[in-house]
């Protein structure tokens, strides 16, 4: 991936954190998804009183993601106090689409790549449905 393209991930991901609705927590995240065709899609975490129905950042990407038609994710920035790695709800959402690509945690404070992981090592053993049989 070009340098220019993951700087512009990075700077997304950051900028719709601000966006986010986060008044019980105060924890606003960004994430931003760059797909196989070069298409950046962001997403917020959205607070509930609720608890339960609050929605993560990554999860509302993926879903701006789908809505638009695309399907396969090439790359995915996470932005957020500390650099807090996906909750496995949002593991599992993104595995959904893909699970070699790359996951970047940024630091909202010093906007610096604190960790790259691969999809795959977020979350091994992912669910399939229907189960793939160990043959496969």
């Amino acid at each position: 991936m070009p340098f220019t393209m993951h700087s512009e991930l990075i700077q997304a991901a950051l900028q719709t954190r601000h966006n986010a609705y986060a008044p019980y927590s105060n924890f606003q995240v960004g994430a931003a998804i760059l797909t196989e065709h070069g298409e950046i899609f962001t997403g917020c975490n959205v607070e509930n009183s609720s608890f339960g129905l609050t929605i993560c950042a990554e999860r509302s990407a993926v879903s701006a993601m789908v809505a638009s038609g695309s399907t396969n994710i090439a790359k995915i920035c996470i932005a957020s106090p500390g650099a807090a790695p996906p909750c496995g709800a949002c593991r599992q959402v993104m595995a959904e689409f893909g699970n070699s690509f790359e996951v970047l945690l940024v630091d909202a404070d010093s906007q610096l790549v604190q960790q790259r992981w691969k999809m795959a090592d977020l979350l091994p053993g992912q669910f399939h449905f229907p189960p793939k049989s160990s043959t496969e």
